[in-house]
C-alpha cells in the first residue's frame, strides 16, 4: 500500500494513529485530530478543566482536592475535562464520574507516565499525538480552569491561557490556582519582580487569575463569574 493509500484508508476508517508521515503530509493528521476534537467536544456542553500533576498519589491532599472540585462542578451541571491521565487528572475524572457528571479525558500519547484513567466516559475519551492541538481543545471548550500543583505541563497550559486572555486572543474565563502554599512563591515573584520591579506586566493582569486554598473557593469563583457572563466557547 502506498503512502497516499495508507492516508486515505486511515481517513475513511477514522484510524488517525495509522497516519505516520512526515513534512507536508503531516498536515492531514493535524487536521484529523482537530476535526475529531471539534466534533466530539462541541456536543458536550459547559465544562471546566482541572489540571495538575500526573505524579500525584491518591493519598495526596491535592488528589482529594481535585476530586472534590470535580464533584462540586458536576453537581452544578458542569462537565469536567482533564488531561486523561493519572494523578490529579484521574482525581478530576473520578470526582465527576462518581457524581454522575460528564467526565472527559483529553489524553496525550507519551512514551512514559501517560495512560488514560478508568473514570473517563467511554464516549468522551480523545487521544492526541500533538500537544498544541490538545491545548486548543482545552482553551476552546473550557469555561474555566482549576489548576492544582503540577509540573511543566501544568504551567504550560495555565500560563498559555493567561497569555491568550491578556492579549485578547480568546474570551476571558476564570482561572483558579488551588494550593496557596504551593503557588505563593511563584505569584509573589510575579507581583514583586515581573510587575513591581521590571514592569513587564500591568497591574490589571493580576486580576486574570485567583489563588485559593479550598475546593469550595475554587468552584465559587467560577460560579460567580458566570452569574455575569454567558456560557459559550471561548473563540
Amino acid at each position: 500500500m502506498t503512502s497516499d493509500e495508507k492516508i486515505r484508508h486511515a481517513f475513511e476508517n477514522r484510524n488517525w494513529h495509522e497516519i505516520k508521515v512526515t513534512d507536508s503530509w503531516q498536515i492531514f493528521k493535524i487536521m484529523a485530530e482537530f476535526v475529531d476534537g471539534f466534533e466530539k467536544l462541541a456536543k458536550i456542553g459547559p465544562c471546566v478543566s482541572i489540571f495538575g500533576s500526573a505524579r500525584t498519589h491518591n493519598e495526596n491532599p491535592y488528589y482529594q482536592l481535585a476530586e472534590e472540585c470535580a464533584r462540586l462542578l458536576s453537581e452544578a451541571g458542569y462537565g469536567v475535562i482533564s488531561g486523561g491521565g493519572p494523578g490529579v487528572m484521574e482525581a478530576a475524572n473520578k470526582g465527576a464520574y462518581e457524581a454522575g457528571g460528564k467526565s472527559v479525558g483529553l489524553n496525550i500519547e507519551l512514551p512514559f507516565e501517560q495512560f488514560h484513567n478508568k473514570y473517563i466516559d467511554r464516549d468522551k475519551l480523545l487521544e492526541f499525538d500533538y500537544f498544541f492541538i490538545r491545548k486548543v481543545m482545552f482553551m476552546k471548550y473550557s469555561q474555566g480552569f482549576i489548576v492544582l500543583p503540577g509540573g511543566f505541563g501544568t504551567m504550560d497550559e495555565s500560563f498559555e491561557a493567561i497569555t491568550l486572555i491578556q492579549t485578547g486572543k480568546i474570551a476571558r474565563f476564570p482561572i483558579v490556582f488551588v494550593g496557596v502554599d504551593y503557588w505563593k512563591g511563584l505569584f509573589e515573584w510575579i507581583e514583586e519582580k515581573m510587575l513591581g520591579q521590571e514592569k513587564n506586566i500591568s497591574p490589571d493582569d493580576l486580576n486574570l487569575y485567583r489563588v485559593v486554598d479550598t475546593a469550595d473557593e475554587a468552584v465559587e469563583h467560577i460560579f460567580r463569574f458566570y452569574n455575569k457572563y454567558v456560557l459559550k466557547p471561548n473563540f
